[in-house]
């Protein structure tokens, strides 16, 4: 099949830029001894996942239990989930991957660490924890060192679980500030007798900076395997790296200088980005993707000099690919212009 004969929308991922986008970074990451485990939010496929770790990638991050019990599921062991995990029954869940492959996870409080402490026993088979640190980003983690020195011999103080260290998720262009909160962290831990074996370090648009973070053991990439133009106007590559494009159809031409794509909110996500409209049309990169609806996308074509027919399909960068991916069943793995494999997204809508 050729791309131009699926039916739309429909998510469409150049295989060759996915190779080089991966094999890229993890020559990077291989230069600076950095481990890398990258995110599968973005893909949410087994089948990637399994060429990231062929690739070299120290094992995988899945957000949430969910999407780690698919990839288990699948054949991957070395699991790393960076959330804080609450609740009997999803601890249970917890329990159960715990004794069938390499399990890390993270805390920022001490009812978490309770929580995993209760579930977990063992002291011949530990959990590890990670004690997230909020390094400027201003989402989860503790705000001090001295939190994290006591979340630690809270870790270390439960039979069935270990102190592993730490992990951050930065905020954009501040390394060195990064590097001081993690040395500063460290530096306590090992005056309170803590070793700390891990300390990783996350995100796509610092990537090819991650080296200036030396504290760091491992980084946790997500969008860099597809790219998207959020990713493109942080500066990580080019517009020509973005392997994963939504193709659309132009349903209607109401006016001269409007076109009505069948890709709205429900294929394209809403995410907004530095860079004007809701995606960039490969095929009319003067065109701006104005507005959604749900089902509608309103292209402005006043500075295209030509102008896509009723019927035409585009293919659209997304603005933010890691949602999209979980808007879409199937994926269609494309070499050149003919689809090779259309594919499950396995790990779509786990989000428990």
């Amino acid at each position: 099949m050729r791309i131009l004969d699926l039916e739309t929308p429909a998510v469409v991922i150049d295989l060759a830029k996915v190779r080089a986008n991966l094999a890229r970074a993890q020559s990077h990451a291989d230069a600076h001894g950095l481990k890398l485990r990258p995110h599968i939010k973005t893909h949410k496929l087994p089948l990637f996942a399994k060429m990231q770790c062929e690739m070299g990638a120290t094992g995988i991050t899945c957000q949430k239990v969910g999407e780690a019990e698919v990839m288990a599921d699948a054949g991957l062991t070395d699991i790393f989930i960076p959330y804080n995990i609450l609740g009997t029954a999803r601890l249970d869940r917890l329990l159960a991957l715990h004794k069938r492959v390499k399990l890390t996870v993270t805390a920022d409080s001490a009812v978490t660490i309770a929580g995993y402490a209760g579930h977990f026993t063992d002291p011949g088979h530990p959990l590890p924890v990670l004690v997230e640190c909020d390094t400027g980003m201003g989402r989860c983690g503790v705000q001090t060192v001295e939190e994290v020195v006591s979340l630690a011999k809270q870790i270390d103080a439960a039979p069935g679980l270990r102190f592993e260290g730490l992990m951050t998720y930065p905020p954009r262009g501040e390394p060195e500030k990064v590097e001081r909160w993690l040395a500063d962290a460290i530096a306590a831990l090992k005056e309170s007798g803590l070793a700390v074996n891990t300390v990783s370090n996350g995100g796509s648009p610092d990537f090819y900076q991650a080296q200036k973070i030396t504290s760091a053991t491992e980084h946790r990439p997500g969008t860099y395997i597809y790219s998207d133009r959020m990713q493109v106007a942080f500066g990580h590559g080019t517009l020509e790296d973005c392997a994963l494009t939504v193709l659309a159809t132009v349903v209607s031409r109401p006016t001269e200088n409007r076109a009505i794509i069948d890709a709205g909110s429900k294929a394209l996500a809403a995410d907004t980005a530095p860079v004007p409209g809701h995606g960039h049309i490969v095929e009319y990169p003067d065109a701006v993707i104005a507005s959604l609806s749900e089902e509608h996308g309103i292209v402005d074509l006043s500075n295209c000099a030509t102008k896509p027919e009723i019927g035409e399909k585009l293919r659209i960068i997304p603005n933010h690919v890691c949602p999209v991916s979980n808007l879409y069943d199937v994926v269609n793995l494309v070499d050149g212009d003919r689809v090779t494999e259309t594919v499950p997204v396995a790990a779509r809508g786990r989000l428990t």
